[in-house]
């Protein structure tokens, strides 16, 4: 239960060994066996402790059971509650279901318990009352609304133009809210590096040497409590502006999210709305790292090459300016003043003098008080081995920020590299935001592949060294599914076949799994549409993409602005290069997301009816999201279960079947909301009379006895059609569901249902001939 005033844990280990991951923070695990309270544990300075079990008192009544305790220095009121039952065997049983479970017997509830000030419990889900699920739209303000259809390469604001808070009008909001969105990530808001001269109202441009893009990079940030003069029609009241911008979202129904980039700064920050929590002010710089410095600096014993800093931006030894925006800016030397004595590390971990062209040059590091050179040394703040040490100055300034535009009406923060900073830190300062708001969203951008992410020190996480649970147990609702997105990719630029999906994702584990933002676009990955990306199949190959990452667990979902529409990054901007991507670093505008946005009527007046059509079925796949099977429901993947069913989809030529078919069940048996979603990642050929055998698990899921003369009935809701198809239970059971058509590029989501007769306008599968039970049963 979470019944105490600090922060807690998501993890519970079991006498067996066993994980418990927790959809909230508990800070109080109690034990009960035989009738009274045998074992207690609270949460303090960041790992389980022994408490006396005699404080906690059990009392039966009418076939219930009441705990009753002192509230103390350690517990004031119980905030939420959840129980499971531990058998003999290991096995851990949760009453009202909402249980994933691994190969490895690990376990995540997906629901809890919340008390309310009336004493009412609710129960409710990670993401707040139950069937909430986050369905995201990232937009670029600097692109989105940007009607100017110029696009010159490197173009100026003057010339290229820019979106504005403005065309982010209520209508507009209204229409994303009426698509089945609820969050909007306005990426790059802060004020970021430019060389946009504002210098009327006291924002002069920065050093050419620092700049990624005449626009500038949205995460070198040069004031984390300043807003892109940019955006606003007015720059001076730019504040004001995103203000009402956030109070239209909130008249939407939408929810804000902006980016939060803990891991690095502009070169040039300075703070002029806060200059008393600027960064650096009082380090001591002649020292490597200190826990209370801000930044790393550059000295002797750890860094490459001598003062002054070198930026790549020109070549040192002719002086030709080698970096296409500082020479189009003008005025470039490769020297930043500021760092011609004291230097300090790049954003990427880089303590060299001269940083490349590669690294993250622009930004500089900040300090958590981890040493991320000698990553063995205890660490410098307060952890599980070290609960002692004082809280860094850098946490204490990042809670401000935090803070700071929550008071703005911020809703959420989708952060930038959170790997790369102590779980701990998230720990604490997501615990004191959520005091700030109950309801703040966090989401985090990381990798577990980055030998730069920082480790946990909780005896609860340290055997597991995937930072994704760490991150989750810190209080983030999200983190990237960056392994899924990638294996997907792989199928057509590698050598991945669409079974290698399971496999990446039954190697989460249930809590990453469960936990994972789900995405086939976003913007430091490639444009489906691309010609160059995806096997250059087009703006369709979305549909498998999206329909196959979206429904696979309770997550959060995303789409950025463009996607529906077959946005196609092609061309050269400007720093964004040819890269497959829309530009971030530039100002552009996108051309066929102007198709629908038409003026700022956004009706989609010039999209083509190919791009219509597309958006629509993104809208149609958005609001299935929230169907009971895809927030509370299971997921059972069916493609390990048919890889000697030969058919399922198999391709000529080939022994085993899972090529470019993809398949699972989402389940919830309390709502009997069901679906079979299946997928067809072929870009030539479709798949007719598909046989998808069951394994025992997804029988019981549905409910299916063999002895039944019931029907399965199948409706794709992806799909504009009504058309049912049935088949007889008993003949699902002996030779597996049966599809018609699985078309090439496409995903569907059957709904099933069981019904006792079948459905007068439905087509009926065609019965095989009996066949030997154990042929074709799946186990």
């Amino acid at each position: 239960m979470d019944a105490g005033h600090g922060p807690g844990s998501t993890v519970v280990v079991t006498d067996s060994g066993k994980r418990v991951y927790l959809p909230f923070q508990a800070d109080c695990v109690l034990r009960v066996e035989g009738g009274a309270v045998t074992d207690a544990r609270i949460y303090r300075n960041y790992h389980w402790q022994p408490t006396s079990a005699a404080d906690f008192k059990l009392e039966s009544r009418d076939a219930e059971f009441v705990v009753s305790f002192r509230a103390s220095t350690l517990f004031d009121c119980v905030r939420a509650v959840q129980w499971f039952r531990q058998q003999k065997d290991g096995l851990i049983i949760l009453d009202r279901g909402g249980i994933r479970s691994s190969n490895n017997g690990d376990v995540y509830f997906s629901r809890y318990y919340t008390v309310e000030a009336d004493g009412q419990w609710v129960e409710c889900g990670r993401y707040g009352a139950l069937g909430n699920r986050p369905r995201i739209y990232q937009m670029l303000p600097r692109l989105f609304g940007n009607e100017n259809e110029t696009r010159k390469v490197n173009g100026t604001l003057a010339e290229n133009g820019v979106g504005k808070f403005s065309d982010l009008s209520l209508p507009v909001l209204q229409q994303l809210k009426a698509d089945g969105l609820t969050h909007i990530w306005l990426t790059g808001v802060l004020q970021q590096a430019t060389s946009t001269d504002y210098s009327k109202i006291g924002q002069a441009p920065d050093d050419p040497d620092l700049l990624k893009g005449i626009a500038g990079s949205p995460y070198a940030v040069r004031d984390y409590f300043d807003i892109s003069p940019d955006y606003a029609d007015n720059p001076a009241q730019r504040l004001d502006e995103f203000k009402a911008l956030a109070e239209r979202m909130h008249t939407a129904g939408l929810k804000l999210l902006i980016d939060f980039i803990p891991n690095h700064v502009a070169r040039s920050y300075a703070s002029d709305i806060h200059p008393e929590l600027d960064f650096g002010v009082n380090d001591r710089k002649n020292v490597y790292f200190d826990s209370d410095n801000n930044f790393y600096y550059l000295t002797s014993k750890v860094a490459k090459g001598n003062a002054p800093l070198r930026l790549p931006t020109v070549d040192h030894k002719t002086g030709r300016i080698l970096n296409e925006t500082a020479r189009l800016v003008g005025h470039a030397d490769g020297y930043f003043m500021p760092e011609r004595v004291h230097g300090r590390v790049t954003g990427n971990n880089q303590a060299t003098w001269r940083p490349t062209d590669g690294d993250w040059y622009e930004t500089v590091k900040l300090n958590y008080g981890f040493d991320f050179i000698h990553r063995d040394r205890p660490p410098e703040y307060p952890t599980a081995v070290s609960p002692r040490k004082p809280t860094p100055d850098t946490w204490k300034k990042m809670d401000a920020i935090l803070a700071y535009w929550q008071s703005m009406g911020v809703d959420g923060f989708r952060v930038d590299m959170a790997h790369m900073v102590p779980p701990e830190f998230w720990k604490w300062s997501i615990h004191r935001a959520k005091e700030r708001d109950a309801e703040v969203f966090f989401c985090a951008e990381a990798y577990n592949d980055d030998p730069a992410k920082v480790p946990s020190h909780d005896p609860a996480l340290e055997a597991d060294t995937n930072v994704m649970v760490a991150l989750l147990d810190a209080g983030f609702q999200a983190v990237y599914d960056d392994p899924g997105y990638d294996t997907l990719e792989k199928i057509y630029h590698g050598s991945a076949w669409a079974n290698d999906l399971q496999t990446v994702e039954d190697e989460f584990g249930p809590y990453f799994f469960e936990c994972a933002l789900r995405y086939a676009e976003n913007h430091d990955e490639v444009r489906l549409a691309n010609s160059n990306s995806w096997g250059g199949l087009g703006m369709e190959v979305g549909r498998p993409v999206a329909g196959t990452l979206f429904g696979l667990s309770q997550g959060p979902v995303m789409i950025y602005h463009g996607q529906e529409v077959g946005e196609l990054g092609e061309g050269r901007e400007g720093f964004g290069g040819d890269d497959q991507r829309s530009t971030i670093f530039d100002y552009w505008s996108l051309p066929e997301l102007n198709k629908w946005w038409n003026g700022g009527a956004a009706d989609g007046g010039h999209l083509s009816p190919a791009q219509v059509d597309l958006r629509a079925w993104y809208v149609r796949l958005l609001k299935l999201q929230v169907e009971p099977a895809f927030t509370q429901g299971t997921t059972i993947m069916l493609n390990h279960a048919n890889v000697d069913n030969p058919a399922y989809g198999r391709v000529e030529r080939t022994s085993a079947s899972g090529h470019w078919i993809f398949s699972y069940l989402r389940s919830d048996m309390g709502s009997g909301s069901h679906y079979l979603v299946t997928a067809n990642f072929n870009p030539q050929s479709g798949m007719s009379k598909v046989r998808i055998h069951l394994p025992e698990v997804a029988a019981e899921a549905l409910a299916l006895n063999r002895s039944s003369n019931s029907w399965l009935v199948l409706r794709d809701r992806l799909s504009t059609s009504n058309q049912l198809y049935t088949m007889k239970v008993s003949d699902v059971l002996e030779h597996g569901i049966y599809v018609e058509q699985i078309n090439s590029l496409d995903v569907n989501y059957w709904e099933i249902r069981i019904e006792r007769e079948k459905p007068g306008n439905s087509i009926m599968a065609p019965t095989m001939g009996r066949m030997s039970s154990t042929r074709n049963r799946a186990k």
